[in-house]
C-alpha cells in the first residue's frame, strides 16, 4: 500500500477515534441533537454506542493494517448507516457543530459520501472490491 495511502488513512483513524471520545465526554449532548427522532428515547445510549464504535474503528484504521481492506468496507458502512442522523438534523433544523442554518446543514449532507469514499480509497477497500466479492452472485463471498 502506497503511503499516499497510509497517511490519509491514519489521519481518518485519529479523526474517528477523537470523534468517538468527544460522543462520550465534551460534544455528547451536540450529539444527541443529530440522533434521528425516531430514536430519541434511546439518544443518550445512541450517541454512547456509536461512539464506542468509533473509537474501536479509529483504532483498527490506525493499528490493523493488515486488515485495512475489510476495515475499509466496515467503516464505509458506518458512515452509510450514521447519514440517516445527518438527514435528521437538517430536516428537523436542529442547530449543533455550529450548522445554525438550514443551508449549512444541507451543504453538510454533501461531505458524509466523501467520507465513504475516503475510507474506500486509504484502505484500498475500492481497489478490492473485485476481490472481496468475487463469487457473491454464486452464493456467497469468497
Amino acid at each position: 500500500m502506497k503511503l499516499a495511502q497510509r497517511i490519509p488513512q491514519a489521519v481518518l483513524g485519529v479523526a474517528l477515534a477523537y470523534a468517538g471520545i468527544t460522543h462520550l465526554t465534551t460534544k455528547r449532548e451536540e450529539f444527541q441533537a443529530q440522533v434521528p427522532t425516531i430514536l430519541k428515547s434511546i439518544a443518550d445510549f445512541v450517541v454512547l454506542a456509536s461512539g464506542v464504535v468509533e473509537i474501536v474503528l479509529g483504532l483498527s484504521l490506525i493499528f490493523l493494517w493488515q486488515y485495512r481492506v475489510q476495515v475499509g468496507w466496515v467503516v464505509a458502512a458506518f458512515f452509510v448507516a450514521v447519514f440517516p442522523g445527518n438527514i435528521s438534523q437538517y430536516l428537523n433544523h436542529v442547530d449543533a457543530f455550529g450548522l445554525d442554518s438550514d443551508r449549512a446543514r444541507f451543504i453538510r449532507l454533501f461531505f458524509q459520501p466523501l467520507l465513504v469514499i475516503w475510507a474506500l480509497w486509504s484502505t484500498g477497500a475500492w481497489k478490492e472490491r473485485s476481490k472481496v466479492f468475487k463469487g457473491a452472485g454464486d452464493g456467497g463471498l469468497r
